[in-house]
């Protein structure tokens, strides 16, 4: 099956007593045995659940991996692939990921013994040069978050490999729609399930996809042990928001490229960064690696602070929030809103400055996306 038709129809077919057109909703907490030694395959939700395993091999087919477990939160998600290390390992991460990722790295695993470097990860050389012995993991964000920085993906799994690393990739922004990691020899996916693979802003979740049976044991075992799994209604809204990720992301990806293209020519406007922009400086590596260039976008303006508050405080249709992923369009500022975990002096040396915004585009038709902006950049 295509992308979009696996979309609508894996983990949809379970209902062979009223045939339902829908995944049914599961909300019992616990199920009954047959025996002492049998039970229809679930035995307690937080162990496992019907419709959190319908979301399970959905994602799975998706990503095209082996299995998946689907946690309640993104950060759950991560949280579970940081308990597949101990104490005295090394984790090799991007100097500018996700102000929540670099928190949990930073703040909590690491007082936990885990240490943590963090590289310019589109420079190959500088990760290859900061692997140790005790370097277990090579983690992954692409486009980084929120400065849309591309990794290549397939030089640093070879890296990896020659190392004898694993690699973890963060396929939140892209979806696998987009993007798909275990085709460039990467070896655990994760995702917030909050963004585009659930799309309508009304869930958060988590999942975290593997392709070998040892990384699926090993999850597996975490996340029952953890008790981090998703609720069954979470699982029920994700796969219903699943069953659109094609059409949505190809309306969040018209509007955006539109929306890129016009502050880019903007003169209020001092810097773009969209992949898909033929100015961007890897924007034949997304090509290469992605199938498409999402739909996240951030820029800088002329002015500082006080010009990012004017812009913000006019926008009509894109609502001053974090999160991203959603139909809806949303902008934020990520000095004091998404990458506030991170020191200052973290945010300067990832490119963060009090310039910068970052967009979500939703799927709003682009014309009335671009008038919107037209007025807010107004003198």
């Amino acid at each position: 099956m295509q992308f979009e038709t696996r979309c609508v129809h894996v983990g949809v077919d379970k209902d062979s007593t009223y045939n339902s057109a829908t995944t049914p909703i599961y909300p019992s907490s616990t199920f009954r045995w047959d025996d002492l030694k049998t039970h229809r395959g679930f035995d307690y939700t937080r162990s496992g659940n019907p419709t959190r395993r319908a979301l399970e091999e959905n994602i799975t087919a998706l990503e095209g991996g082996l299995d998946c477990r689907a946690t309640c939160t993104g950060m759950s998600a991560i949280t579970a692939t940081m308990h597949m290390f101990k104490p005295g390992d090394q984790i090799i991460a991007g100097h500018d990921i996700y102000g929540g990722t670099y928190r949990l790295f930073d703040s909590l695993f690491r007082n936990m013994g885990i240490d943590f470097v963090f590289v310019r990860m589109g420079d190959v050389e500088q990760v290859r040069k900061a692997i140790t012995p005790k370097t277990k993991c090579i983690w992954i964000e692409t486009p980084s978050n929120p400065l849309l920085n591309i990794v290549d993906i397939a030089a640093i799994t070879e890296v990896a490999k020659a190392a004898g690393l694993i690699t973890i990739a963060d396929n939140t922004f892209l979806s696998p729609y987009c993007q798909r990691p275990f085709e460039h020899g990467v070896d655990v996916v994760v995702h917030s399930t909050t963004k585009y693979l659930n799309g309508h802003s009304d869930v958060v979740g988590g999942c975290v996809v593997t392709k070998t049976k040892e990384h699926a044991d090993k999850i597996s075992y975490i996340v029952n042990a953890l008790g981090l799994a998703c609720s069954p209604f979470d699982a029920w809204l994700v796969l219903r928001g699943i069953k659109t990720l094609g059409p949505r992301m190809e309306a969040h990806q018209r509007g955006a490229m539109a929306l890129a293209n016009f502050l880019n020519q903007h003169p209020a406007i001092s810097h773009v960064y969209y992949p898909g922009l033929v100015d961007h400086p890897q924007h034949a590596l997304a090509k290469r690696q992605q199938s498409g260039f999402g739909a996240m976008l951030s820029f800088d303006v002329h002015g500082g602070r006080p010009v990012v508050e004017k812009i913000v405080g006019r926008l009509k249709l894109f609502q001053l929030a974090e999160s991203l992923g959603g139909v809806e369009s949303l902008i934020e500022y990520p000095d004091s809103m998404s990458h506030a975990s991170m020191t200052e002096a973290a945010r300067r040396e990832a490119g963060i400055t009090a310039s910068t915004l970052r967009v979500s585009v939703g799927i709003e038709h682009p014309d009335d996306l671009i008038a919107d902006f037209q007025q807010a950049l107004q003198d």
